[in-house]
């Protein structure tokens, strides 16, 4: 292979840098002298100067110049990540072979094969995120396979991300919301598996200001308001602990971090609670400087339950038992005197390095991962794990499964010899026998779990103990398929019912031969599949299927076929009748009409425009106020929904070319239905109350109040009719001001 012209044309040992550059270089190497050991400070500043000359024209969105991103992305690996300068000049240059002249024997002869290695990975794995289709299942293979040989590879892609979605407002809101979207659907969950918490929930948090931004800014706000008491708390928690530790003459460092902004909100939504009924707002995390020991975090552990009271459901020892991506700290949660709840994660600094960095933290402390480290030979087997199970046929099905072994809580069971395995939440015993052995999964019979007999489709909770007991034959059910959460369970049974279907299949066409051979009726496989789509099937595959299922008539596939052998013309008048809009059309006749009207806007929420005809979705009911996002459906229409709705979120990974960017109009003449909380102490009068506010101060219209009242409290789930967010707001803050009324919250 011959190289490009570009090592004559780059003159890097003497190129002049500009004053800009310089500076810009000389922070990169700072930041990589603080946190990287043994850094080749001349390879760094060549790379440097090939990543600034090959970019030299080019703009981001922002109008920045270009070489901006990559030395962004170079910072993060080397301040966020920091495992090697090797990484950091594969950042310099990970987008040079994609977007410039520059070609990978140009890297290979100015910084050596490892360097060009990674960046050929970084630009065979680009787009790989983009798209969910079967053309994509091999490049996201592929991806696995370069994480368990070279994880470098893919910590510059969360780098290049992270720094893409730091400076998304840039963007169109659009193409803000399906990059959000994509991200939040793969990287977060992903650098949730690789125990990269800290990027984690930044691009959770950045994602959902990205989708949003009014939540996050209340949530934000909210931690702000609170950050002066927060503070006087903690030291006030701490002094007494404080001073017991430095007795014992322990070396620690405390945090008192809030808990991430998107953790927060989705806790609300998850508990209907508003920001002040949410105790866990932050954790208080003790570390324990090296050369300190698990034993160490025992007794600091005994130290705190000594002066406060712990809650024993709320314990977690994650340095006995470590999550999969390698994360140990033990978790308690105490109440103080004054009753208010407190988490502390307690764990030494090794532990917290590898709690912030994970898999990366690994390769630092092991100068490698040719080294060997049980938790990255643990997530290659993984990976390996996940690719040797038999495939799905759809790549959409492979990636669903693959997510759901990324992003689920763990939990942790036994088998009957006392051997620990790890298991996604909500995991049964059905995943619990295929991850022992896939024979035991698929001759599953029945389950024991702490002695006693279950259902296979039982959820498992942590410290179970499960016992499968197996039959002599196959006793695989399709209908498993909704009750198992793990990759190997859901891949050999999705096998297993396209094998059923293929049986079925045969059936089906064997009693058309026979229907065919007694009428004298012979049809060529092409004229066949024909007929399958006259009868709006996919293939004769489906059409037979259907056939030997009893579904189908073969009687009226025979009488088609006759008349076709008659008239030579194969009928298509039903079959348009009732075939749905395609993509295409919905492309062409919606999305392209919504965007051509209206400053700029996709789409005004003020009546029918360029005759697309759209409504508001009950899961979430969005008000005027509330930050929407418009889907095209499958009939063309488009379909309201709030941006952190669940459904929504949903329709964000697996349909984003049907996002329409919408906004509310103005002066809008039309009433929205609304819903709140309202929760307090039980009394006489109380529902009058309640009803006076609304129909006589606010003049608000009701639709329905639903009340139940224990113990002395009352909760009223009210739904109203509203103008907007703003309107919902007064109602509420009219009803706070009742007597009795503790608390009152927008009800999903």
């Amino acid at each position: 292979m011959s190289r490009v012209a570009s090592i004559d044309k780059y003159d890097l040992k003497g190129y002049k840098l500009k004053k800009a550059q310089k500076e810009d270089l000389k922070l990169l190497l700072e930041v990589c002298r603080e946190y990287i050991n043994d850094v080749d400070e001349e390879a760094i500043t060549n790379a440097f100067k090939l990543c600034y000359l090959s970019h030299e024209d080019m703009k981001r969105a922002s109008g920045e110049p270009y070489y901006y991103h990559p030395v962004e992305v170079a910072k993060i690996v080397a301040s966020e990540i920091n495992i090697d300068d090797v990484s950091v000049i594969a950042s310099l240059l990970h987008d040079t072979v994609e977007d410039t002249d520059v070609n990978l024997d140009d890297i290979r002869y100015w910084f050596g094969e490892e360097v060009a290695v990674i960046i050929d990975g970084v630009t065979k794995i680009t787009g790989v995120f983009k798209s969910r289709d079967s053309k994509q299942a091999e490049a996201f293979m592929k991806l696995l396979l370069t994480m368990a040989e070279d994880i470098r590879v893919v910590l510059i892609k969360f780098a290049d991300r992270l720094h893409n979605m730091r400076t998304i407002q840039h963007l169109k809101r659009e193409k803000q919301v399906k990059i959000a979207s994509e991200t939040m659907d793969l990287y977060a969950p992903l650098a949730h598996r690789f125990g990269l918490f800290r990027i984690k929930n930044e691009l959770e948090d950045l994602c959902f200001k990205a989708i949003d931004p009014t939540s996050y800014k209340f949530v934000a706000r909210k931690l702000r308001e609170k950050k002066e008491d927060r503070e006087e708390f903690i030291n006030e928690f701490m002094d007494p602990i404080k001073n017991e530790l430095g007795k014992m003459n322990f070396k620690f460092e405390i945090k008192g971090r809030p808990k991430h902004i998107f953790s927060i909100y989705r806790k609300m939504q998850r508990q209907q609670k508003p920001f002040e009924e949410i105790y866990d707002l932050f954790a208080i995390r003790i570390i324990l400087e090296d050369p300190h020991n698990k034993e160490d975090c025992w007794r600091v552990y005994s130290i705190i339950t000594d002066w406060y009271t712990p809650i024993p459901e709320r314990f977690r020892d994650f340095i006995s038992v470590p999550k999969a991506n390698g994360y140990q700290s033990l978790h308690t949660t105490v109440i103080t005197n004054k009753g208010r709840k407190v988490e502390v994660q307690i764990r030494t600094r090794r532990m917290d390095d590898i709690a912030e960095k994970g898999l990366a933290a690994h390769w630092k402390y092991k100068e490698g991962a040719q080294q060997g480290s049980e938790t990255l030979d643990k997530f290659v087997s993984w990976v390996r794990d996940v690719l040797d199970n038999p495939r799905p046929d759809a790549a959409t099905d492979f990636v669903k499964d693959f997510q759901l072994n990324l992003y689920k809580d763990e939990i942790y069971v036994f088998t009957p010899n006392g051997e620990l395995k790890t298991l996604p939440r909500e995991a049964t015993p059905i995943d619990f026998a295929f991850e022992i052995h896939s024979e035991i999964g698929e001759r599953a019979m029945a389950a024991k779990v702490n002695g006693k007999m279950v259902p296979l489709r039982q959820k498992l909770h942590n410290g179970d103990q499960v016992e499968i007991i197996t039959s002599n034959k196959i006793n695989l059910n399709p209908d498993w398929i909704d009750d198992v959460v793990t990759h190997k369970a859901k891949s050999r049974i999705r096998q297993f019912i396209k094998q059923k279907q293929r049986k079925v299949a045969e059936e089906g066409r064997e009693i058309w031969d026979k229907r065919a051979k007694k009428g004298s009726i012979e049809i060529s496989e092409q004229e066949l599949n024909k007929f399958a789509k006259r009868f709006n099937y996919e293939s004769t595959q489906e059409l037979f299927f259907d056939i030997g299922s009893g579904v189908f008539s073969v009687n009226e596939l025979f009488k088609e076929v006759k008349k076709f052998k008659s008239t030579g013309r194969i009928e298509e008048e039903e079959s348009a009748a009732v075939n749905p809009i395609t993509q295409e059309e919905i492309q062409d006749k919606y999305i392209n009409a919504a965007r051509s009207v209206g400053d700029g806007k996709a789409l005004f929420i003020n009546g029918e425009l360029s005759n697309i005809k759209y409504s508001y979705a009950n899961c979430c009911n969005p008000i005027p106020g509330d930050e929407v996002i418009g889907f095209i459906s499958r009939t063309g229409d488009i379909k309201i929904h709030r941006a952190m709705c669940n459904n929504a979120q949903h329709l964000l990974k697996t349909e984003t070319e049907r996002i329409v960017d919408v906004s509310w109009a103005k002066n809008l003449d039309t009433k929205f239905l609304g819903a709140i909380k309202v929760i307090g102490g039980d009394r006489v009068g109380m529902i009058n109350d309640i009803t006076d506010v609304l129909s006589k101060s606010l003049e608000t219209n009701m639709k329905s109040i639903n009340v139940s009242s224990d113990s002395g409290m009352f909760e009223g789930i009210i739904t109203l009719y509203v103008d907007g967010i703003s309107h919902l707001n007064r109602i509420m803050k009219k009803l706070e001001k009742i007597e009795g009324v503790k608390n009152v919250l927008r009800y999903e």
